[in-house]
């Protein structure tokens, strides 16, 4: 069921420990969304995308279960463009990424824990298919600039930081 959202849920305003930040985005993309990402950096230096979460106005939701699964699903891709996506191009221009096979995306122990709250809304449904996917990449930025201090300006991350 949808709910009402309050910012507690993502624990914004609550301290992190040490090595541990968190980033915020919203988007009007479609429909009303924000979305607060929480990363760590581990011993090796590396940033870890620890936790999500994604908060919703479409509209009346008519399946609430399979909006979730769109939004999860979108992160995830946000997150795999974001942090690896990159096709590779050779000297004279021609494509060494042709398949998944070569374009790295997210791995299972690399997904995060992710909270999506469906808000309460008597509008018209709105289209959920790419909602999630443009304020990944910033709410990402935003945490690893507040975690490391480096603001990354290019795509993909993983060119100016260890990500995994």
């Amino acid at each position: 069921m949808p709910s009402s959202w309050r910012p507690e849920r993502a624990n914004w305003g609550t301290p992190l420990p040490e090595g541990r930040a968190r980033g915020v985005t919203s988007s009007d993309f479609l429909g009303h969304s924000a979305q607060v990402t929480e990363v760590s950096l581990d011993g090796r230096g590396r940033v870890h995308v620890d936790r999500i979460v994604f908060a919703l106005d479409c509209g009346i939701t008519v399946n609430p279960d399979l909006i979730r699964a769109q939004i999860e699903g979108g992160l995830l891709w946000g997150l795999s463009a974001a942090a690896w996506g990159e096709v590779v191009l050779g000297e004279g221009g021609e494509i060494f990424t042709q398949n998944f096979d070569t374009y790295p995306v997210m791995r299972m122990r690399s997904v995060p824990q992710i909270e999506v709250h469906l808000i309460d809304s008597t509008e018209p449904p709105n289209g959920i298919g790419e909602i999630s996917v443009p304020s990944v990449a910033p709410a990402l930025a935003n945490a690893i600039a507040a975690l490391t201090g480096t603001r990354i300006r290019a795509l993909p991350f993983s060119k100016t930081i260890k990500i995994y």
